[in-house]
């Protein structure tokens, strides 16, 4: 584990992220080659703070993944009938809590009475309808159990993203606009100006990604807040792989699944065509491929430069064995 190096690493990835923003201001073809990774530096990105090993989107997730070694913390964004952005994955509480519901009908105070980790099961993400011995983080949001040690009820509870600006001021951070559903379009425009909002009242435009699978939430987003980093959206991305057709100004990096469809997507190929366009490739999972250590070291030695990790202990311990993580010149 290398927690004590953490200022460090994260001064560096601050610092790569601002160079890929000051050179993302026109498109591919117009600014030439840039390098996607400016200090060399492998990102370790934690999705939703690494949802396989603590509770999706939650304060006890983002502190642990960063306690172990993470670079980066990944995050999806919804809104409250109240207009105040939280942190979760999923448009309901139904999955994850121990309410019901949906995000946008729910006041930010009810929101946040909430247990963040009531379904939550050790190496299995959220799962409802278990044995209540299957659940050993429930109830620490209600008090009824002790938090663990270095952490607080608080922690378990469903954040706003106001606070994780706030809280996680000196770490960079990737957040995806989500929408109540795929074809709500207009949840998505609403999440994407709550953001931009956001974002300007909180002074972050330099250490942030800002992506969404909705091309017109990332397009509206961009139209706010024309300094914050981008990475595109699905038709974006869609027209990128196929066409190498250039994705919306202000792209840094290209955030990709390991495969689409049953296509390959994360092939060392894809990732030389995006490094020589001046983009870094940051590679997800979500079910596309087997999130174990052959498929980590196969996307490294493909060149990705972050990978989002479900699994944050596996992947600082490769990152460990590997050594430093500074990729071949």
């Amino acid at each position: 584990m290398r927690a004590t190096r953490l200022p460090r690493r994260v001064a560096a990835a601050i610092a790569s992220l601002t160079l890929l923003a000051l050179g993302a201001a026109a498109p591919a073809q117009a600014a030439g080659p840039r390098n996607p990774c400016p200090d060399g530096r492998f990102l370790h990105i934690a999705h939703q703070g690494g949802e396989s090993e603590a509770p999706s989107n939650t304060g006890y997730a983002f502190r642990r993944a960063l306690r172990i070694g993470a670079d980066m913390l990944e995050m999806d964004v919804h809104s409250t009938r109240d207009g105040v952005l939280v942190a979760s994955h999923d448009a309901s509480v139904d999955r994850t809590t121990d309410g019901t519901g949906l995000i946008r009908d729910k006041t930010f105070r009810e929101l946040r009475r909430l247990d963040a980790a009531y379904n939550f099961v050790p190496g299995r993400n959220a799962v409802p309808g278990l044995p209540p011995e299957s659940y050993p983080l429930r109830g620490v949001r209600t008090h009824d159990k002790r938090p663990p040690r270095g952490y607080q009820a608080d922690d378990f509870a469903i954040p706003a993203l106001r606070d994780v600006l706030r809280d996680f001021r000196q770490v960079p951070i990737s957040i995806e606009i989500k929408g109540t559903t795929d074809a709500d379009t207009e949840s998505f425009l609403r999440n994407a100006r709550l953001l931009a909002d956001l974002l300007r009242q909180t002074h972050r435009t330099r250490d942030v990604i800002v992506t969404s699978f909705n091309d017109a939430a990332v397009a509206e987003f961009h139209r706010l807040a024309p300094r914050v980093a981008l990475a595109p959206g699905l038709r974006g991305l869609t027209d990128y792989f196929f066409a190498g057709t250039p994705p919306i100004e202000g792209t840094v990096a290209l955030q990709i699944p390991v495969t689409y469809q049953g296509l390959p997507i994360a092939t060392p190929e894809f990732i030389a065509r995006a490094h020589a366009d001046g983009f870094a490739v940051h590679v997800w999972f979500s079910g596309t491929a087997p999130e174990d250590e052959a498929t980590y070291n196969t996307l490294i030695d493909a060149g990705a430069d972050g990978l989002m990790s479900s699994w944050p202990t596996l992947l600082e311990r490769i990152l460990d064995e590997r050594g430093p993580r500074i990729h071949p010149q």
